[in-house]
């Protein structure tokens, strides 16, 4: 009786190669903690889904979100926003029409507040989704003075400062001097007795009063 050997098939396009396993799950589930894929659980506990919901398939899903926000596709998120703004506009008439439905003061004052924080937050939610879809261009102010060009950046300019204290010294140096303030440069003369007429003049002389 002839023995058959165990052949090993190489896979084909029908049968799949085996995946090697390279890290271990203490490293898949370090990894879910720093990127913050972990955080399907709690996502899991509100979702309110139970049993029917696997968790792994959630954190792959959250997984799958994070990588398209990091290359730049946000359709996701502004679905997410546009549904969040749809459910704060429902708590809003929730909240309003309730409290209209009350008798007592701060039943109604306390409602009325609730829904119109609910209001603010839609509103919120709106012009996020408004920033995302027509972002703001960034602008740059050129200003020229004195020849020269200053580009400001969101930076106060401070060329029309130096310009007005730059104009204002010409002022300054074309004022007349001031007679208390003029020196004389000429050589000091020495004293002589030629002239009599500015000789010191004598106490009887003098005026008698001041």
């Amino acid at each position: 009786m002839s023995s058959k050997k165990n052949v090993q098939k190489l896979p084909t396009a029908e049968m799949p190669m085996t995946l090697v396993q390279t890290k271990t799950s203490s490293q898949h589930i370090a990894e879910a903690v720093v990127d913050g894929t972990l955080s399907s659980a709690t996502l899991h506990t509100y979702s309110q889904t139970g049993s029917t919901l696997d968790i792994g398939d959630l954190a792959q899903q959250m997984h799958s979100a994070g990588a398209d926000v990091t290359k730049g596709d946000f359709a996701r998120v502004e679905r997410l926003l546009t549904y969040q703004f749809l459910t704060l506009n429902e708590m809003f008439n929730d909240l309003a029409q309730r409290a209209k439905g009350q008798s007592n003061f701060k039943a109604i004052e306390t409602l009325t507040r609730l829904a119109f924080k609910a209001q603010s937050q839609a509103r919120a939610t709106a012009e996020t989704l408004s920033v995302m879809k027509n972002p703001q261009p960034y602008i740059k102010q050129a200003n020229i003075a004195h020849g020269h060009q200053q580009v400001n950046n969101g930076v106060p300019a401070t060329a029309p400062t130096r310009a007005k204290n730059s104009q204002s010294m010409p002022n300054e140096l074309l004022k007349e001097p001031k007679d208390d303030i003029v020196m004389d440069t000429r050589a000091p003369r020495q004293t002589s007795h030629a002239d009599s007429a500015v000789e010191a003049v004598d106490k009887k002389h003098g005026a008698h009063k001041r």
